[in-house]
């Protein structure tokens, strides 16, 4: 039998539900982010782990508010044949496969289709493991708080992706932080998590993470290694 879900708690801050444009910028909502993370109990011996490359900055921000260790965690969407916006999974910097069921079988996929979509991932995944963090391996997880960071949830799938990665390397305790989610995805999440802390959740029929703040675009491996400058 399955373990059961851990089904942690969502903290928010409830005067920006539904609310849009609510960030300067991600530096802006990791500040944020931070001063709240900060001010919870049992934040022992914390470590950041940022996804790249959106959750940079914002990781970056958490991790000087606490004062805390700063590491990439690379995961990747797997993305849809024909359509780099959306995705059916994902795939951590250890080989840990998420798979969307629901999405994977509207799109009748083909084994052979399947396969390299993963094999495409994959590389993808090295490749920027390579780029970010010349290979090294993650540190010891035991006896930390982990925070997982990202600027914003849409499916969830990848930052759940990431939170189980991290589960197997058995942490005292993950956090996921983020500026903004969805109130779906917060709630997928929370399940695999001890605590979810979101800013800002919205029940927007179209929610986009974009949509939470007021200067928004795609970082750039160069702004990824900037944003790494003096972090340890």
């Amino acid at each position: 039998m399955p373990e059961p879900p851990f089904m942690g708690e969502i903290i928010e801050n409830p005067r920006l539900r539904d609310q849009r444009f609510v960030f300067t910028d991600r530096h802006d909502a990791g500040r944020q982010l931070g001063s709240l993370i900060l001010s919870l109990p049992r934040v022992t011996n914390p470590l950041v782990l940022a996804i790249p490359a959106g959750g940079v900055p914002v990781g970056k921000e958490v991790a000087l508010a606490l004062g805390a260790p700063f590491m990439l965690a690379v995961v990747r969407k797997i993305q849809i044949p024909g359509n780099t916006e959306a995705g059916f999974g994902a795939i951590t910097w250890d080989d840990q496969v998420l798979i969307n069921d629901e999405p994977l079988g509207i799109l009748g996929l083909s084994p052979s289709q399947l396969d390299a979509a993963l094999a495409r991932t994959r590389e993808n995944v090295r490749e920027r493991l390579n780029r970010f963090t010349g290979g090294r391996a993650m540190p010891s997880f035991e006896k930390k708080t982990v925070i997982i960071t990202d600027d914003g949830l849409a499916s969830g799938f990848t930052m759940l992706a990431a939170l189980q990665s991290v589960r197997t390397r058995k942490p005292d305790r993950i956090i996921v932080a983020v500026p903004t989610a969805s109130g779906s995805s917060a709630a997928l999440v929370s399940r695999d998590a001890d605590l979810v802390v979101c800013l800002n959740i919205r029940n927007n029929r179209r929610f986009a993470v974009a949509g939470a703040y007021r200067q928004w675009y795609d970082l750039d491996d160069r702004e990824v290694f900037e944003e790494m400058g003096g972090i340890t």
